[in-house]
Parts: structure tokens; C-alpha cells; sequence
């Protein structure tokens, strides 16, 4: 039975379960059995038959929910009203597809709702009167954006939109990416055959009906020309069927569709063009936002973007991002007289949840100490340091990479075992913005992967247990030992795999200057094996398919930047176990950080939701998120050399995650721990007095002013900005009566180890441990365990037991109005949920132990105890009030430069 024919029978049977209710899995076997009984099937085996019910199975079982949706006050439905008169021409072939790919039945069911709901926040495209309608879907990094906006432009297409123009990134293998998915799922013919000679190949929905074809002036190997679509000869009032634009987001390609619209399709009168458009922005964050260096200019793509849309009567704005903070923040009040409304969507916002097999920041980055994912990189030093110059040779790889390498091969072959060989393959090394380091980086493991073949190959008739004094096959089986011990697979077993795992893997750098591409069209029947090594290229919308292993040696602190470079979020049927992500310790913490703002974020917009809120009044929320502190301080660099920006801190937690390193300002700060204890005693309070809880000591109803001469002493470094006390200090005097008693916690080990022992208060606090992290100096202290100072859950410290299980029902609720499974016995609750219970603030004064292993200082003894202090603050019953934080641009941009060049010099690819 050959793979082909598998696929046929895979293909049969997902086309008769989607008709019906959810399979059983006796359905899903019976289905199975029947198909068995015909001649070209008939040499299936039991074990092949039983392998394919348990794949469909676990197919079946994924949920999708439509997630929350805001619009604006003026909303008039009108597509139940419109039904009728609309034939779901496109959309019916699209959702042939869908089965056709193994879609289950309940997800493609949740597809054809959500889109239905985007279609309807739309516009009626027979209304024939000018309308404008901006709206924006917030979606997960790699959680299938393209198939929901292909869905949506079908449907718009058999409602009668007349353009559809999709501007999908700034890079042109993301754009030609995109433009194949649409050939897919909308044209159903390769449209590089479109506009030549050739005889056009019908592809994806063009198998099923070709009766109608929507016309498109760009194809998977070209951007839009204008000369071309001149040639072409194409009027938009002339068509019958809608035309489909897939572009780049590029100054240059906008121009020339400006023109050629204006030259082609515009009104003689009025200089517009009447035919109803639909404008979808794929990653609307990146490079549509007004980041203009003066408040009266517009940035030049931003200002493209708005003209495209002023050119219309009729038409609409749909940007899909999974990273909102950058578009939440345009002023929706903004105007401009020449380029009209700014981008901001006032007029609906839809929040997808992903479908529960979706592999994503909640699932890697969940907050626990035994993470099956994540390998922490602390060795690349000399060999390649995470800041470098353009210069920088590479000489040999990092062993964390080696590892990885190793890691990747060893994965492979063990899908080779599962049956999934002919399966794309993937392995991402992102470890430098520079295409010159990026060549080095992958001539340097080509060359080890060379000596990995060769070493199989010599010991390839040899018997496993006789090859381990190979250091390559004992590299291999060490790293098998420690990471793939789970796969309940004997050595011996996949031992014989190896070479046909490690043979066909090739290396590719993908950046403007490269030559390699990664064509998983062209392998469609074996299998594309590769490991892509880039920067900024591999950072926005390209998916890098069956990605297995990844190597991320980025430090930016940007929150878009640091979602969008996930590749690894996704989807992994059958291989989730396998995947591997080496990272720096500090950079897990900040991907679990971000994770937890948007999960916030979102459960914010369910509650809005219920109160009838609109864009707007969400778009205020994210705006006063403590998170939007950098990334609107970015957003405004140009306007001055200080940044105003003002923020709540409500339910927020706020820390000194950089510390002074200096024996100096270590005293000083221990002064004002001391002090605090002094003060305490003043009003009668003694540390003894405390109650001993889980891991330390607890005060109650501590006084106000205590808390405020510890915060107004304590010297914050200039790096930890959100814990200036300054505008710390401010929010509280603001709320008086709500912060006038504190909890106090003092965290304590559990230890009988002395050199932690530490006098303070009239106690003896064992000190907790904290890394160094690699940026760190003998005067600035970066705290590695994944940017936090306070450990998991420490914020529940003071409340009752009722409160706790209030804080655990929430949360439990909030996930499965996502359709997210929770596993009952092991749960791990984010600090947040306890937050909300909380009625009264939580100072937690940290006495630490700081370890500088694996920091650029080496054996660098740190004074200890080094104190730091976080802040949980409670919800406020009153209206938020806003405390405003000044950031020095030169402080930013020494911070964040590489981010910011990344961005400014980002032409076909961002690296450099």
C-alpha cells in the first residue's frame, strides 16, 4: 500500500465524516472498514487501518470557539437580511478544501461562523451609497490567520465585493507564500501559469469547479507591475468576477497601484472608483502604523494605505495581527485633510480563539519549572554572543547548537517511525541580524552536518552498541538520552533510521541576500528536510512548515518583535513531544510575560464584550496597560527627546528586575529595607510578629506611609523603568483610601543552608537564589528567572482560602470559554487571577542571593543580600486613574537599538 493511496483512503473517509455530527471513534473504524472493501484498497493492513483511525481520531477531537467581538454603536446587521440573494459559490469550494485537508468537522463548522461575523461587521457591498468600515481580527502567531482571511475573502467575493486587494508583509517570500494560499483557497489555479503562454494547472479549490475564476494582476512569482496590468487591460467597472490582489507592504508597489487605479478604474468626475473594495493588512502592526517622525506627517506607508482606501466610495479595512499593541495605540481622532481616517479599528474588533491542538505561547511558555520545550542557552560566549558586530567570524558553533543540531536529526527520525518521513521538516537558527554572520552561521553547520552523515555512513553496517565510541553516534545518543527519553523508542531501534533522517537535510539562509529558498511546494510527495538559518526575514508571517527544532539567539524586548520571531507556535500533529527551543534563560521569562499580558488582555475584551463596549473603549484599556509603556515610547521617538507616556497600574504587578550591582547602592537599598522594619516598630508592627506562610513571612495592614518612605528610598536601577518609583509613588497617592494597608511579604526559604542566612527585623530570612543573566555588568544585576524577581505564585500570599478557589474557578471558566482543556490535577494558575481577588496591595521585599554564572562577569561576587521589590496591585473600584512615566529617547534607543535598526533598514528582508 503505497503513501498515495493512503492519502486517498485519509481523503475519502475525512470527506464522509465531515457531513455528520462528530465522530465516534466506532464511526470513525466503520468508516475505515468500509472503504476497505473495494479493489484499489483492498491490501491495507489492520495495523495501516488502525494507525489512520487514531490520526483521524485526534483530528476530530479539535475545537475551535469564535472568541469575543466588539463593535461600534452604529452597527446595523445586514447579512441574514442578504442571504438569500447570495451563492456561496466560492465559499463552497473553499470548504471542500478544508475537508480535503483534514479540517474536522467542528472547525471548519467554527470557521464558517466566524467569518460569517467578520463578513457582517462589514458592509453590505450592494449598498450603493459611500460607506466606510475599518475593523481589525486579533489571532495567535502561526494559528491560521490565512486560512481565516481566505474564508473571509471567498465569502466577501459571493456577497460582491469587487476588489480584494491583501497586503501580506514587507518580504517577498512572505508575499509569495501568501499569494500560493490564495491560489489555493480562492483562485484554484497556479497563477504564475496566469499571465503567460503556459496552460494554466488547476490547484487546491480549482479541483472541485473552475465554472468561475476571479481575475488577479500577481501571481507566486511576482508582485504587482503596473505595466503588466496595463498590458492586461484590466477595469474593475467591467468585471464580473472580483479581482484579488496579493502585494507586498512595500512604499513602491503602493505607488504603482495608487496610479494604475487612478489611471484605470477612477471615476472621470470625481477622480473615485465606485466598486466596493475590501482591503485586508496580514501583520497590520508591522509597517501600517503611524510612526512618523513629527506630529503632523505621516509615514509613508501608513499614508499609502489610507489613500488606497480614500480612493474607494465604498470600502473597507480589515487588518489581522496576533500582536495588538502597536495598532491599539493610533489615535482613532487623528486626520490628516489629504489621506483621510488613520488606521485605528473603530468599527469592530473580533478576537479568534485558536483551536485547541494549537501549539502556542499558553502551552510553551505555561510558567513551569519542568518545561518539556524549552533548553536555556548559556554557552555561546566568544563563539557567538547575542550583541555582535557586522564583522563578527563565526568559528565554530555554540555546543547548545550542536545539540540542537543534533536534536533535530534525532527528531526526524523518529517521525520517520511514526509514518510522518514524507512530512515537511523543519529547523529554524535565528542568531544574528547580519546576512554576512547568518552565511557563516550556515556554511559552519552545513559542515558539521557533513561530518554527521559521514559518521553514520561509516558506521552504518556496524552494530549500534559497537559505534558509541564515535564521538559523533555517541553525540547523537547522549542527546537521544536526555531529550527523547519520552518517545518510549529503544536506541537500537532507531539507530538504522539515522541516515535516511540526516541525508536529505539541507541548510538555507533565508534573507534578501541569499540564493536559498524554502520551496515546500516543490517537496510535496517526500518532504522538504531543512534547516533555515535568518533574521528578521524569518520573524513576520512565514511559516516555516513541520518546524521541529529552533534556535533563538535574539534578546530584543519588543513584544510584537518577540511574538512575530515565534516560529515555533503552531500547529504539530503527531510530533508536538519532539519539539525542542533553545533560548537564553531571560528571554523564556520574557515570552511568558507576554503570553500573560495578551491572555489578559483578551479576558479583558470578554468582559467588555459582555457590557456592550466598543474598539474604542478597548483601545483605551490596552493604551493604559502597563505593557504599552516601550511599545508606545517607540512609536513616538520622533516627536521629542523625552517620551511621555501615561499608564495604570491597576491588577498590574510591577518589579525591580534590574538591579544596582554596586556595593554602594546595594548598602543604600538594604538601608531602606532596614529602615522599613524601623519604621514598622515605630507603629508597633515586628517582623516576629509574622505569620509564617507558604515560603516566608507575612504581615498584615501595614501602614501606607511605611511603604512609601521604602519606596521613595530605595534606588531603582535607570533599566527596570516601569518600577521608577516616581510615578510608582504617584499612582498610590493618587488612590489613597484604596492603598492606605498593605499585605507585607518577606520571602523565606525553606533551607538549612547558612550562607543564605541573613538578620533582619529581629528574623533570620534565608535568602532566595538568583542568576545573573548574560547581559549583566559587575554594576547592573539582570534577573534570568525569566524576568521575574518574585517566584509563581507568590501574589496569592494573603488571601483566604475562598478567595484562592474564586481566583481558580475564574480561571478554569476563562479557559474553557476559550475551548482551551485544562489538565484538573495539574493546573498551573498565572499570578494574575489571584491579583483580581486581591483588596488589598502586596509589597514583597526580596532579600537574594545573586549567582553571576553565566553573565559577562564571571566569577563576579555580587554584595549580598541584594534587595528588590515587587508590587501587586489590586483592581480599583474607581476609574482608572493613570499615572504618567517620562522616557529618555536616548535611554530607548540605547536599549533597543538593534530593534530599532531592524526595523528602519528592513527592504526586502530587515537584515543587514
Amino acid at each position: 500500500m503505497t503513501s498515495e493511496q493512503l492519502k486517498t483512503i485519509e481523503s475519502m473517509a475525512s470527506a464522509i465524516l465531515a457531513e455528520g455530527p462528530t465522530p465516534t471513534p466506532g464511526r470513525i473504524r466503520e468508516v475505515i472498514e468500509g472503504l476497505r472493501n473495494t479493489p484499489f484498497t483492498k491490501d491495507v493492513t489492520d495495523e495501516q487501518s488502525e494507525t489512520l483511525a487514531r490520526v483521524l481520531e485526534e483530528r476530530h477531537d479539535v475545537t475551535m470557539k469564535l472568541g469575543s467581538v466588539l463593535t461600534d454603536a452604529e452597527y446595523e446587521p445586514w447579512l441574514e437580511q442578504a442571504r438569500a440573494s447570495i451563492a456561496p459559490y466560492y465559499w463552497n469550494r473553499y470548504r471542500r478544501l478544508l475537508v480535503d485537508d483534514g479540517f474536522s468537522n467542528q472547525v471548519i463548522a467554527s470557521l464558517d461562523e466566524i467569518t460569517d461575523r467578520v463578513l457582517g461587521l462589514m458592509e453590505n457591498p450592494e449598498k450603493n451609497v459611500s460607506w466606510d468600515r475599518r475593523g481589525m481580527v486579533v489571532g495567535h502567531v502561526q494559528s491560521g490567520k490565512t486560512a481565516n482571511y481566505t474564508g473571509l475573502i471567498c465569502k466577501a467575493a459571493d456577497a460582491g465585493y469587487k476588489l480584494i486587494v491583501v497586503i501580506a508583509g514587507i518580504h517577498n517570500n512572505l508575499r509569495n507564500q501568501t499569494q500560493e494560499r490564495i491560489d489555493q483557497g480562492f483562485i484554484g489555479v497556479d497563477s504564475a501559469n496566469l499571465m503567460s503562454a503556459r496552460e494554466t494547472r488547476a490547484v487546491g479549490v480549482g479541483r472541485f469547479n473552475q465554472s468561475r475564476r476571479p481575475a488577479t494582476l500577481t501571481n507566486r512569482l511576482r508582485d504587482f507591475n503596473k505595466s503588466t496590468a496595463t498590458a492586461v487591460g484590466i477595469q474593475l467597472r467591467q468585471l464580473q468576477e472580483p479581482a484579488v490582489l496579493v502585494i507586498k507592504k512595500n512604499s513602491s508597489t503602493l505607488q504603482n497601484l495608487l496610479e494604475w487605479l487612478r489611471e484605470h478604474s477612477a471615476a472621470a468626475g470625481s477622480g473615485k472608483v465606485d466598486e466596493p473594495m475590501l482591503l485586508i493588512d496580514d501583520e497590520a502592526d508591522n509597517a501600517s502604523i503611524n510612526v512618523s517622525r513629527g506630529p503632523r506627517e505621516v509615514s509613508r506607508i501608513n499614508g499609502q494605505i489610507r489613500q488606497l482606501l480614500q480612493l474607494f466610495t465604498r470600502r473597507c479595512y480589515v487588518g489581522y495581527t496576533a500582536t495588538p499593541f502597536a495598532n491599539i495605540f493610533i489615535d482613532p481622532d487623528n486626520r490628516d485633510e489629504m489621506v483621510g481616517h488613520d488606521l485605528f479599528p473603530r468599527n469592530f474588533m473580533v478576537s479568534l480563539d485558536p483551536p485547541s491542538n494549537y501549539f502556542g505561547p499558553s502551552k510553551v511558555f505555561d510558567g513551569d519549572e519542568r518545561n518539556p520545550y524549552v533548553r536555556y542557552i548559556a554557552d555561546n560566549g566568544d563563539t557567538l554572543p547575542i550583541k555582535h558586530k557586522i564583522d563578527h567570524e563565526i568559528v565554530d558553533l555554540p555546543p547548545s547548537l550542536k545539540t540542537a543540531i543534533n536534536a533535530f536529526i534525532l527528531a526526524k527520525a523518529i517521525r520517520i517511525h511514526r509514518g510522518q518521513g514524507r512530512q515537511h521538516c523543519s529547523m529554524l537558527v535565528n542568531a544574528s541580524r547580519f546576512t554576512r554572520v547568518q552565511t557563516q552561521l550556515r556554511n559552519q553547520i552545513h559542515s558539521d552536518l557533513q561530518e554527521i552523515v559521514s559518521a553514520i555512513r561509516v558506521n552504518g553496517a556496524l552494530d549500534s552498541a559497537d559505534t558509541l565510541n564515535d564521538p559523533v553516534i555517541g553525540g547523537l545518543k547522549k542527546t537521544f538520552d536526555s531529550e527523547f527519553a519520552s518517545a518510549r523508542l529503544r536506541w537500537e531501534t532507531l539507530y538504522p533510521l539515522l541516515l535516511e533522517a540526516a541525508a536529505p537535510i539541507g541548510v538555507v539562509t533565508v534573507n534578501s541576500a541569499s540564493s536559498g529558498k524554502l520551496n515546500y511546494r516543490d517537496h510535496s510527495d517526500h518532504g522538504l528536510n531543512v534547516i533555515a538559518v535568518g533574521g528578521y526575514s524569518l520573524s513576520r508571517g512565514l511559516t516555516l512548515e513541520g518546524l521541529t527544532t529552533s534556535y533563538f539567539l535574539r534578546d530584543s524586548k519588543m513584544y510584537d518583535t518577540l511574538m512575530q520571531m515565534g516560529r515555533w507556535f503552531g500547529y504539530r500533529p503527531g510530533y508536538e513531544d519532539l519539539c525542542r527551543i533553545w533560548m537564553p534563560e531571560e528571554v523564556e521569562g520574557w515570552y511568558e510575560h507576554i503570553g500573560q499580558s495578551i491572555d489578559q488582555l483578551r479576558a479583558e475584551l470578554r468582559q467588555m464584550e459582555a457590557v456592550n463596549a466598543t474598539p474604542e473603549d478597548f483601545g483605551l484599556r490596552v493604551r493604559s496597560h502597563p505593557d504599552s509603556l516601550l511599545v508606545t515610547a517607540r512609536n513616538k521617538m520622533g516627536t521629542g527627546e523625552r517620551v511621555h507616556v501615561s499608564i495604570g497600574l491597576s491588577k498590574s504587578l510591577i518589579e525591580t528586575a534590574t538591579l544596582h550591582g554596586s556595593t554602594e547602592i546595594v548598602d543604600r537599598n538594604l538601608t531602606a529595607a532596614r529602615n522599613l522594619f524601623t519604621n514598622l516598630e515605630t507603629d508597633g508592627r515586628h517582623l516576629g510578629d509574622a505569620e509564617e506562610v507558604g515560603g516566608g513571612l507575612l504581615l498584615r495592614n501595614v501602614e501606607l506611609p511605611v511603604v512609601q518612605q521604602f519606596l521613595t528610598e530605595f534606588v531603582n536601577h535607570l533599566d527596570s523603568i516601569k518600577s521608577n518609583s516616581g510615578p510608582v509613588l504617584r499612582y498610590i497617592e493618587q488612590r489613597p483610601e484604596e492603598m492606605a494597608h498593605w499585605d507585607l511579604f518577606v520571602p523565606s526559604l525553606r533551607s538549612d543552608n547558612p550562607d543564605l542566612e541573613f538578620e533582619i527585623g529581629g528574623r533570620t530570612i534565608v535568602m532566595r537564589t538568583r542568576t545573573a543573566g548574560q547581559q549583566s555588568s559587575a554594576s547592573k544585576i539582570l534577573v534570568t528567572e525569566k524576568q521575574r524577581v518574585a517566584s509563581r505564585g507568590d501574589e496569592r500570599i494573603g488571601l483566604s482560602d475562598e478567595e484562592i478557589e474564586q481566583a481558580h474557578s475564574n480561571y478554569r471558566r476563562e479557559k474553557e470559554d476559550e475551548g482551551t482543556e485544562l489538565n484538573a490535577g495539574n493546573v498551573n494558575y498565572p499570578d494574575r487571577v489571584y491579583r483580581a481577588q486581591r483588596s488589598r496591595p502586596l509589597l514583597m521585599l526580596h532579600l537574594l542571593k545573586i549567582i553571576a554564572a553565566g553573565s559577562k562577569v564571571g566569577s563576579h561576587q555580587y554584595p549580598s543580600p541584594v534587595v528588590a521589590w515587587s508590587i501587586s496591585f489590586p483592581a480599583t473600584n474607581k476609574p482608572e486613574v493613570l499615572t504618567e512615566y517620562v522616557v529618555n529617547t536616548t535611554w530607548l534607543r540605547e536599549q533597543f537599538q538593534d530593534d530599532l535598526e531592524d526595523e528602519e533598514l528592513q527592504g526586502d528582508d530587515g537584515d543587514v
